[in-house]
């Protein structure tokens, strides 16, 4: 039977240590598996490796080095052991799914002959709708006056086709010039899991976008080639914590009380798609979600701000106040 954990030298390790230590042999092929099999996205192979690590550590703790010996109590001590920690419910349910996705991987590979995942419930997750600026904030964000540098060309088009086409950041700062045909105003998009996509952007941020490429990239480059879009004076491509802080900086900009996300913008685009009448299909096709159940998490939103218009016009709730 091959041992779960590393050897015990490696259990002497802090969490922080742990991170930059070699993989454990068998946890590198389960998360080869997830990205061949499943397809998984980067950003979610490593927070499944985060989280199998984390588990592997609370095992070493309890004294066992067989998988074998995982029992369905011990999973659920697990659980509340990330509770005391103060992980979020969301964080649990993630690490309770890449315990589950490992015993099957374990037993797949013939290492365990049960699951004991099986008859765990799983750990109970509020769902939050997302939060999302108004149509009044975004207009604002979107329309600040020019300044005379050429970052501020790149700013302004950044915003308006991550806004424009309902992007993620790591896809923004990603985009390549030949995924953008501006002609027909369109971005084609690799997103989760190398998934391919192709977004509508609509006349503003075309003209943005052309208006960026054609008097500030250059500037930018000096002399320089780049694949991508959105370039800084050194030629390379932003980061997201830069876009971070340019979005925060055009927001005070702009008299936004509320600090907006990236992923805020995304939000509100396609909450703003839906309350005039777009079809989930479509928003779920221009997101890049997998599964529509995702995008039905909007449909709330919409819902919410009926209720809220209800609550203040309907005269039967003005006459019971």
């Amino acid at each position: 039977m091959r041992a779960l954990l590393k050897s015990r030298d490696a259990a002497s390790h802090s969490p922080q240590e742990s991170e930059s230590l070699p993989l454990d042999p068998l946890v590198a092929r389960y998360c080869d598996d997830l990205r061949i099999a499943r397809g998984l996205s980067r950003h979610t192979l490593s927070a499944y490796q985060r989280d199998v690590r984390e588990f592997q550590r609370y095992l070493r703790d309890q004294q066992i080095h067989d998988p074998c010996q995982v029992s369905p109590p011990l999973l659920a001590a697990f659980l509340e052991h990330l509770h005391r920690g103060g992980l979020a419910a969301s964080s649990r349910a993630r690490a309770l799914a890449a315990v589950r996705s490992f015993f099957r991987f374990l037993k797949q590979e013939g290492v365990v002959n049960s699951n004991p995942t099986v008859s765990l419930r799983s750990t109970s997750r509020a769902r939050r709708l997302p939060k999302t600026l108004s149509l009044e904030e975004v207009t604002s964000l979107l329309d600040l006056p020019h300044r005379g540098v050429p970052e501020d060309l790149r700013d302004r088009a950044m915003v308006e086709v991550l806004y424009a086409a309902g992007l993620r950041v790591s896809e923004l700062i990603a985009l390549r010039m030949d995924q953008c045909n501006l002609e027909v105003g369109y971005v084609g998009i690799t997103g989760k899991g190398d998934k391919q996509r192709v977004v509508p952007i609509g006349r503003p941020a075309v003209a943005e976008v052309e208006a960026y490429v054609i008097g500030a990239r250059p500037m930018l480059l000096k002399q320089r080639s780049s694949r991508f879009v959105f370039v800084t004076r050194r030629g390379t491509p932003l980061t997201r914590q830069a876009f971070w802080k340019l979005l925060r900086a055009r927001a005070q900009r702009a008299g936004i009380a509320r600090m907006p996300s990236p992923h805020m913008l995304r939000h509100s685009f396609a909450t703003h798609l839906l309350q005039r009448g777009a079809d989930l299909r479509s928003v779920q096709a221009m997101l890049g979600h997998a599964d529509i159940a995702t995008t039905q998490i909007y449909t709330h939103v919409d819902a919410a701000q009926l209720k809220k218009i209800h609550t203040a016009c309907f005269p039967r709730n003005k006459s019971r106040r």
